[in-house]
């Protein structure tokens, strides 16, 4: 039976060899980690700046008065306005008692009118007047539209404007305190839009902070392509230590 002998500074080596290529191969892992995270922050990013889009267009129709006469008739001839006299001063309505016209006096040669002839009679409006049709885009906007529940930005909006809710006279005076908890929608402007109310301890509480929070005022919410609406959460508490 032989024994196979290793020496020392062999085994050392290979450790060595192992250390080596493990700490290359951990580098290499936490490059290729470092590119996947930066890929997909920059897809990401990338996904935002392009994903604004243009409001859309909407083609409406809208009639004016202007100077186009009246309109033609339906075998397209010329038509004049009837000239129209007008009383200068109008008779005085009687009241009396009706009587039937006799058929000796009615003119047998009375006739309607036909739809042709109907046709033929010029607009009401008169001369140099008529109705224009024209056509234009107009933008739609989602400025109208509440904010989704999550809007992503990189500078939130900062009160600049603030009213503070007045405390009940009745919840003073029965020593009540509360909480309410509210949603704020903050326009584009800066404006408040909207207030929601997610939690109240008492309704008491919830219309004295719905008409002081109408009247704040916020710098908007930024993003890279501008403004954006979004919601801000805000508490309210009602305690008589603050009023005493």
């Amino acid at each position: 039976m032989v024994e196979v002998v290793i020496p020392r500074y062999v085994v050392h080596l290979e450790e060595h060899v192992l250390k080596r290529k493990a700490a290359r191969f951990l580098t290499v892992a936490l490059i290729i980690a470092a590119a996947i995270h930066l890929g997909v922050m920059g897809a990401y990013w990338a996904g935002v700046a392009f994903s604004k889009e243009e409001p859309p267009t909407r083609v409406v129709k809208i009639m004016t008065y202007s100077e186009l006469g009246p309109p033609p008739s339906i075998d397209a001839t010329s038509a004049v306005a009837p000239s129209v006299s007008v009383a200068q001063q109008a008779a005085k309505p009687t009241v009396g008692i009706p009587v039937p016209v006799p058929d000796a006096e009615v003119s047998p040669e009375q006739t309607f009118a036909t739809q042709q002839e109907l046709s033929n009679i010029a607009s009401p409006i008169g001369e140099g007047t008529g109705i224009s049709v024209r056509e234009e885009e107009i933008q739609i906007t989602d400025d109208d539209a509440p904010p989704p529940a999550f809007v992503p930005f990189e500078k939130e909006p900062v009160l600049i404007k603030k009213v503070d809710p007045a405390y009940p006279k009745l919840a003073r005076e029965a020593e009540l305190e509360g909480t309410v908890h509210v949603n704020i929608w903050v326009d584009k402007q800066g404006k408040v839009r909207d207030v929601k109310v997610l939690k109240a301890t008492s309704e008491i509480f919830v219309q004295p902070v719905i008409d002081a929070v109408k009247q704040w005022q916020f710098s908007p919410a930024m993003m890279k392509n501008g403004p954006v609406a979004v919601w801000v959460a805000v508490p309210f508490r009602f305690s008589l230590e603050d009023v005493r």
